[in-house]
This record gives structure tokens, C-alpha cells and sequence, in this order.
């Protein structure tokens, strides 16, 4: 051993005191990255699934020098020794999964490992930490299940006879039971040097033992210097670690070769030489072929056959081809009989021996029996035909056969397998049942696939996968074995993400760090252009890239999400724009204030009051859509929507008759409905009399009312002489042509004419102009007297008019009281219907007894048949009642005689 190394050996053993261990309840100083493992392999099935290297990220590198204390005090001892040149890689590895915060996974039950838990190691491949109490379990039914003893690793499936099944909790080290928890060293360590030896290959050479403290996984390489290491080929000597002290110092070899001709032109190697490749002539074993083969490949035998002579002269050699002399005859010497029983000691090779004709008793092919024929030459019969009794393998069966038959029943073995789960089921089974060849396809511990393990007994070995858990970009990632995925959180990446979004924002918003699932949704404004018109204001809602297909591990907390008004990947919601909204009419102050998405119409209070077709009226129904024609449609008209609107309904229709005045003014009313357009001319006939009142002239309104005054009394005239005698009561015509006004001689009439009294008793004639002036006289107006009244009480009533109007008054009188005394007259004109009923209620009518005897008998009868009608109801009812029993009896033997019968 080196004086350095020994040294340190020395210093290692005498130094006891570890650095304090950082855990992540006391300081929050993350460790520092050791050595940096190999990206993960793209088959997942060939990843260990309890590999440190899998819980640290892939961007790390070894900085050995920046490390925390405690793991710089398990390595101060083996640096001071190797430098910093050492090969610490592994070593890192399993001392960066012991110091981090986050426990290792157990790979059969699942469960983190805490540092308190008793662990188990495997110490001779994978170095898999493991609770105790599960790989005991797991030791014990492996073992029991297995044919053999043993039982496997978890992890690498390394055989452990039962006997090392560990039954205690130890250090990594092997070298203190049950350490103690102590936060200063690592867990389950016990704080001494390791002490294992290094390298367990005795061809190596090294007897070295490991320097560092008690540490997981393997020791490091020696690193003890060897003055004089030989390389592989020995050429070369140079001081080198023991560990790497077999070396290839990259020249020949030049080895002699097996066919002890040629030397090794490979570079210096580890291992024995390869064949000897030169090529060249060489002849077969016999010497007749000769053909261009491999150096290491130049001794073989050519096809032909040999055919010499032996040394007996009379036989030939019958072996292929071959070098030297073909030997001596296999027939010369001592010989026997067929059968073996009877020596021949001085028989030539030519002669054949003769049977000796005892029974031949070779021993057939069954095992059990012997030929039963006489000595004889050639091979017995191979067939046994002799009949025996033999049973089945089971053993249910018994049967005489040929002994070279083999006998077997139909019955199946119903006996578990090595699984205890599925019958063997194999026919006529001796008990050794197959091992099932099922596959187990039982949901394993991760919940995530099925054993594909043969069916077999006890618990299913732990998923051989592992799941990697990355960041968006999978340049951080981290490895845990199936179905610890859950538990895990996603590693933080301080690197810049690289997806481009997928919003019109993409150029705006600011760049973000690498992160676990999708990106975070965009926090500007959206801006889309809507179909209303307004620009979208809420936040920006536009696609998200999707996350990594590869890694989609579910976080184990959960964040509480934000409220969103707008969903990512979702269009644009409604428009929320606030909008004046006129109502169904567009009246003026009704409009109100509605976002733009739920903007419409409405009717409100007032009346429509949109002018109908006629121009003239206004509508009187509630605020309504209106529908008019686009044909009709103007610019400047009321439209709240078109006629295609479900809504919408035309105005009512104006039923008044046409209420314009005429012009020119006229007295008749329009024939037509109330219309936009100008009246039609009127057509109505108008009468009017001529001035003298001879003739009635009728005239168009419409050609009457547009002449003038003068014009009109035109036409009026007859053109004949005045005719106003009937009218003024004057005795002559009038000289002159009809004409208005008053004629020129009206004043000296001299017509006589019939005046009375009031009460046109008294009679009298009077000149026509008298009657005139006594009407001025009085003060009233001629032309206002009646054509049949004129002249009626001009002259005042006499005596005669008194006793003319007293008679008719005193007869009246007279009637009336007639009619008082005598009332039979009234009685006689009323009906007779009535005069029966005012009788019969005058007079009381008498009843005799024989009618109130009859009344009384009608009565009783009646009650009578009232009793005899509920007995006889009641007698049917019990009757009906009995025969309903007697059916059911009789159903009932029935019932009995058919089940009799079946």
C-alpha cells in the first residue's frame, strides 16, 4: 500500500467527527449539483426504476468542490488522497438522491422512504434502497413460490439464496445494527469509514479498502497510485491509479497466435487474442484437397471417404478422411456369440461367430424385460410385447396392455398450480403439475399496467418503468419509477421558453421562464375585431399552445385557479359595448342603455303613432314593429326593422270615411275612404228651384259650386214668366221673366184671400195686400208664414169658437162617470183562465174521506213493497255469496287432483 494512502487511511480512521448533514428542516440552502448523470435512454423498459441518477436534472454538472458539508466530509478523506481528478460520478449520484429534500420511493410498496425507516441495500448490483419490512415479505414469498430456495432483487434481479434473506436493519457499510437517526451524518449511515473492499475481482490485484464514510451505493475506484502497471500486451510500463492499473497502451500486440505462425496485429487488448485471420492454401486431413481457408480454420476433412485397407488385409477402412494409417480390423481379436454367452478366442476376422442357442436375454428397449428369443444376430426386437397389468400415471386406471404401450385416462387433475389460482386440467396428471402459463395480468402496485409475469403466486413485482417528469421544453427533468408520478412536483426551469404563441399577440407580450404543463394564458387585451362592430375589451382568450404530449404528469398540488372571464382557446364572448337601443317604434326619449350582445327592441309605453297609408291618421296601437314594404321604404322613415322580422306587424288599417273639406267648399261628405291623394270631383246632383219656384233645376256640385254668384243666378232661372202668384198669394202673374228677388208689384195685390181665426172657427176674405200690411203691422215677416197657415190668425175668436171647444168637454165628463158605475163591463173582458183561478181561491175545496182513505192505502202499499223489495235483494246477495264458495272449492279439489296427478 502507498504511504499516501496509508496515511490517509490512517487519518480517515482517526477522524470520526462528520459534517453536520443538511436536511430540509434544518437549513433551506439547496445542495450543490454533483456529478451530472447521462440523459435518460428512450426505451423506458431498460431505465432502472430506483436509479438516483433519475430524481436530478439532466443540466447539472460536477462541482465536487461547491458541495454541502456533509457530503463534502464523506469525500474529504478519498480527495485528499485522489486530487480532484477522481471519478466521483456514481458516488455523487446516490449521495445527491440521500441529500435531497425529497424521500426515494420504496419500489414494492410505493412509499417514500423517511430517514427514520429501517431500509435494506442491495449490495451486489443495483444498490437499491428498499423498506426492510417489505423486502423480508418479498424474500419470503419469492422463496415459497420459487422451485429453488432463492429469491430476486426488486430492481435488478439478482438471485439471494434464503439464507441471506436479511432479517436485521444495517448501515450502508454492514457495520453497526439499527443505526441511530442522526441529523449530522446521512441517513442510515453510520458515520464510519466504509472500510468494503474496492475492488472484489481477485484478478485485479488491489487489496485496497474505501476511504469515504458510510455511504449508499458503490464505493468509488481506488485510488491508490501503482508504480509499474503493466498494459494489456506488456510492452508498456507507467505509474497508474489502481483502479485503471489494466490499461492498453494503443500499440500491437504481437502475441503469438494458437497456430504458433503469425503474430497478433490487433492493438493492445484485454482478453486473448482474436483467431489467427491470414489466409492461404492448406490441404485436408488426408491430403488429396487442398483449399484457400483461414490460418486458424487450416486442419479439416475433406468429403471423401478413406476406403484403405486395414491392417488385417481382408476388411477396408469405412472413416471419412483422415491423416496417419487407418489402424487395425475392429473384427480381430477375441469374439463371441450374438448374444454374449459363448467366447470365441481364435476366430479370423472374416469368419462370423456361430449362435450358441441359449436364450438370447438382452435386455429390451422397455428396461424391465429380457428377449425371449434364442441367440440370434442384429438387434432384438425394440417392441416388448409382453402383456402385463399396468396403471395409469395417476394412478385410477388399471389395465392389462403390451408392455411398450403406455396408458393414460381421461380424467383431468382439478389441483391447483404453483399459481393458486388456475386447475392444472391436464389429463391423467401424476401430481407434477407445469407451472401455469398464464399470464398474470394483474393490475401492478402503480395503477398505471398489468404483470406480464407468468401466473404466479404472491405479490407482483414492482413496474420495471419509470415515468420522467420535465418542464415544457424537457431540458429539466427528473425520473421516478411508475406510479410515484402523482406525488411528485414538476422541476423549475430557469431557461427561457421557446413556444410560440399562438394569439395575435405573440409579438407583444412579454417572454416568460420555461414551465410545467401549458403556457400561462396571454394578459393583454383582446382587441378582435367583432362582427357588431366593437373591438373585443376582455382578456386575451386566444389559443394556447398544447402541452408536451411526452410529460403529462398531474401535479400533487393543486393551485386554486383564478377567475377567467374568458376561457383560452374560446372565442370571443358576447360584446359588452353599452348601446342606446330606440323601441319598436323609435320613439323619441324611449331608447335604452344595453350591452351590444343583448341588444333589442322593445316596446314601450307609448302608442305607435306612425302615420298610416292614408296620410291623414296616426296609429293608435301599442309600440309595435313595423312592417312596410321596401318599396315604400324612404329615407326618412321610421323603420325599426324589415319586414322579414317575426316581430314585426303592420299598422291598422284606417276604416274612416274621407273627413277633408272640399275645395271649392261643398256640403257632400267624399264617397271614398280617409286617402293621401286630392278628393275626386263631386258628382252629387244638387236641387235647386228656379227664382219664380216653377221648375226645380239639378246641377253637378262640382259644376255648381265653381261659378260665381252671378253666374249661378244664371242659371237658375227658367227662362219663363215669374210664377210667384202661388207663393205671395197674389192674384196676377208676374209680368217678368223668373227672376230673384221680390217682384216689382207685390205690394198691390188685390187677390182676395181666406183669413181665419185661431182656431179656424171664424172665416173671412181679405185683399191680399191688407193681409200683407197687417202682417208688417204685427211685426212679422210674410216670407216666414207657412204656405198652409197663411193668414190663420189674422182675426180674433167670437162667442161661437167658446161653445164649440165647452161641448166635446162635457161629453167626456159624462163617459167617465159611466164608466165608474158600471164594473161588471170590466169583469166581462177578463179572461176565463183567470176568472177559474180567482174562483178556486175564493172557495175552498172540500176532500171526502174516501179520497183520504185511498191517500193512506197508496202509502202503505208503497212502503210494503219497499220491505219486500230489500228482502229479496238481501236472499240474493247470501245466495250469490254461496254460490261464490262452491266455486272456489271446487277449485280448490281441482288444484289438489292435478298435483296428484304430476
Amino acid at each position: 500500500m502507498p504511504s499516501s494512502y496509508a496515511a490517509a487511511a490512517a487519518a480517515a480512521s482517526s477522524s470520526r467527527k462528520p459534517a453536520p448533514f443538511t436536511t430540509a428542516t434544518a437549513t433551506t440552502r439547496k445542495p450543490a449539483p454533483l456529478p451530472a448523470p447521462a440523459p435518460p435512454p428512450s426505451n423506458p423498459s431498460h431505465v432502472s426504476d430506483s436509479d438516483p441518477s433519475s430524481y436530478s436534472s439532466s443540466g447539472e454538472e460536477t462541482d465536487l468542490s461547491a458541495c454541502d458539508p456533509a457530503t463534502a466530509s464523506v469525500l474529504s478523506t478519498y480527495l485528499s488522497v485522489a486530487g480532484n481528478g477522481a471519478d466521483l460520478s456514481k458516488v455523487g449520484i446516490f449521495l445527491n438522491s440521500a441529500a435531497r429534500r425529497r424521500s426515494p420511493p420504496c419500489l414494492i410498496c410505493l412509499d417514500p422512504i423517511r430517514p427514520s425507516d429501517p431500509v435494506w441495500s442491495c449490495s451486489a448490483s443495483c444498490f437499491a434502497l428498499l423498506h426492510l419490512p417489505c423486502i423480508q415479505s418479498w424474500a419470503h414469498q419469492s422463496a415459497s413460490a420459487a422451485p429453488s430456495p432463492t429469491w430476486g432483487c426488486p430492481k435488478c434481479r439478482v438471485a439471494y439464496p434464503k439464507s441471506q434473506t436479511p432479517t436485521s436493519y444495517h448501515c450502508f457499510c454492514s457495520k453497526t445494527e439499527d443505526p441511530p437517526a442522526d441529523p449530522w451524518i446521512l441517513p442510515h449511515s453510520c458515520g464510519d469509514v466504509c472500510g468494503r473492499r474496492l475492488n472484489s475481482n481477485p484478478d485485479s490485484g488491489c487489496e485496497h479498502t474505501c476511504l469515504l464514510l458510510c455511504h449508499p451505493g458503490p464505493c468509488p475506484p481506488c485510488p491508490a497510485v501503482v508504480p509499474n502497471a503493466r498494459c494489456f500486451c506488456g510492452a508498456h510500463r507507467e505509474p497508474r491509479r489502481c483502479a485503471h492499473q489494466r490499461y492498453s497502451c494503443k500499440g500491437k500486440c504481437n502475441k503469438r497466435l494458437s497456430c504458433e505462425l503469425h503474430r497478433c496485429p490487433v492493438d493492445c487488448h484485454d482478453g486473448p487474442c482474436p483467431p489467427c485471420a491470414v489466409r492461404g492454401n492448406h490441404k485436408c486431413e488426408c491430403g488429396e484437397t487442398m483449399v484457400e481457408r483461414l490460418c486458424s480454420e487450416r486442419v479439416f476433412q475433406c468429403k471423401r471417404e478413406c476406403s484403405g485397407m486395414l491392417e488385417c488385409g481382408k476388411h477396408r477402412c469405412e472413416r471419412g478422411c483422415h491423416g496417419g494409417k487407418c489402424g487395425e480390423c475392429p473384427l480381430r481379436g477375441q469374439r463371441t456369440c450374438p448374444c454374449g454367452k459363448k467366447d470365441y478366442p481364435r476366430l479370423e476376422c472374416d469368419v462370423e461367430a456361430a449362435t450358441c442357442g441359449s436364450t438370447c436375454e438382452k435386455v429390451l428397449g422397455c428396461g424391465r424385460h429380457k428377449c425371449p428369443e434364442r441367440c440370434h444376430r442384429g438387434p432384438c426386437d425394440v417392441t416388448c410385447r409382453l402383456v402385463i397389468k399396468k396403471s395409469c400415471r395417476c394412478g385410477g386406471l388399471k389395465k392389462e396392455l403390451p408392455c411398450h404401450q403406455d396408458l393414460t385416462c381421461e380424467r383431468k387433475c382439478q389441483r391447483l398450480r404453483a399459481c393458486g389460482r388456475h386447475a392444472c386440467k391436464r389429463r391423467c396428471c401424476v401430481g407434477d403439475c407445469p407451472p401455469c402459463a398464464e399470464t398474470c395480468d394483474r393490475r401492478l402496485r402503480c395503477g398505471n399496467h398489468k404483470c406480464l409475469s407468468p401466473c404466479h403466486r404472491g405479490a407482483c413485482s414492482p413496474c420495471p418503468l419509470m415515468k420522467t417528469i420535465s418542464c415544457f421544453c424537457g431540458k429539466t427533468y427528473f425520473e421516478v419509477p411508475c406510479g410515484t408520478e402523482k406525488n411528485q412536483k414538476p422541476p423549475k426551469c430557469s431557461k427561457r421558453c421557446n413556444i410560440d404563441r399562438l394569439c395575435r399577440h405573440k409579438l407583444e407580450c412579454r417572454p416568460h421562464k420555461c414551465h410545467y404543463g401549458a403556457c400561462p394564458p396571454c394578459k393583454l387585451i383582446c382587441g378582435e375585431q367583432l362582427s357588431c362592430g366593437h373591438k373585443c375589451k376582455e382578456r386575451c382568450h386566444g389559443s394556447i399552445p398544447p402541452p408536451n404530449p411526452e410529460f403529462t404528469v398531474k401535479p400533487m398540488k393543486k393551485k386554486m385557479e383564478k377567475h377567467i372571464e374568458c376561457t383560452p382557446g374560446t372565442p370571443c364572448p358576447p360584446c359588452q359595448e353599452v348601446v342606446l337601443v330606440p323601441c319598436f317604434g323609435e320613439h323619441l326619449g324611449q331608447e335604452r342603455a344595453i350591452p351590444c350582445s343583448k341588444s333589442r327592441q322593445f316596446p314601450c309605453q307609448n302608442l305607435c303613432g306612425n302615420l298610416l297609408h292614408c296620410g291623414n291618421h296616426y296609429c293608435t296601437k301599442d309600440c309595435h314593429v313595423l312592417e312596410i314594404p321596401s318599396d315604400q321604404r324612404k329615407a326618412d322613415t321610421i323603420l325599426s326593422l324589415s319586414r322579414k322580422n317575426t316581430l314585426a306587424e303592420p299598422c291598422e288599417r284606417c276604416n274612416l270615411p274621407c273627413q277633408r273639406a272640399r275645395d271649392p267648399p261643398c256640403s257632400h261628405p267624399c264617397p271614398l275612404r280617409c286617402h293621401l291623394s286630392d278628393c275626386l270631383p263631386c258628382k252629387a246632383l244638387v236641387k235647386r228651384s228656379c227664382h219664380c219656384g216653377a221648375m226645380t233645376h239639378a246641377f253637378e256640385c262640382m259644376y255648381y259650386n265653381n261659378l260665381n254668384a252671378k253666374q249661378q243666378l244664371k242659371v237658375r232661372s227658367c227662362g219663363g214668366p215669374c210664377h210667384r202668384s202661388e207663393t205671395t198669394k197674389l192674384p196676377p202673374l208676374c209680368s217678368e221673366i223668373c227672376h230673384p228677388g221680390q217682384c216689382p208689384s207685390v205690394d198691390q195685390c188685390m187677390k182676395k184671400v181666406n183669413v181665419r181665426c185661431a182656431c179656424n172657427t171664424l172665416k173671412k176674405e181679405w185683399v191680399c195686400q191688407d193681409v200683407l200690411k197687417e202682417y208688417r203691422r204685427s211685426g212679422r215677416d210674410p216670407k216666414e208664414v207657412a204656405k198652409g197657415q197663411f193668414g190663420v190668425g189674422l182675426i180674433a175668436c167670437g162667442g161661437d169658437c167658446v161653445k164649440k171647444v165647452n161641448v166635446p168637454a162635457a161629453e167626456l165628463h159624462q163617459r167617465k162617470v159611466q164608466e165608474n158605475k158600471n164594473p161588471a163591463a170590466e169583469v166581462a173582458n177578463v179572461p176565463k183562465r183567470r176568472k177559474k183561478r180567482d174562483r178556486g181561491a175564493q172557495e175552498p175545496v172540500q176532500v171526502s174521506m174516501w179520497q183520504r182513505i185511498k191517500w193512506y192505502l197508496v202509502v202503505i202499499t208503497a212502503l210494503a213493497g219497499l220491505v219486500v223489495l230489500g228482502l229479496v235483494i238481501w236472499k240474493g246477495v247470501y245466495q250469490i255469496s254461496d254460490w261464490m264458495n262452491e266455486m272456489e272449492e271446487q277449485k280448490a279439489r281441482e288444484r289438489l287432483l292435478r298435483a296428484e296427478r304430476l
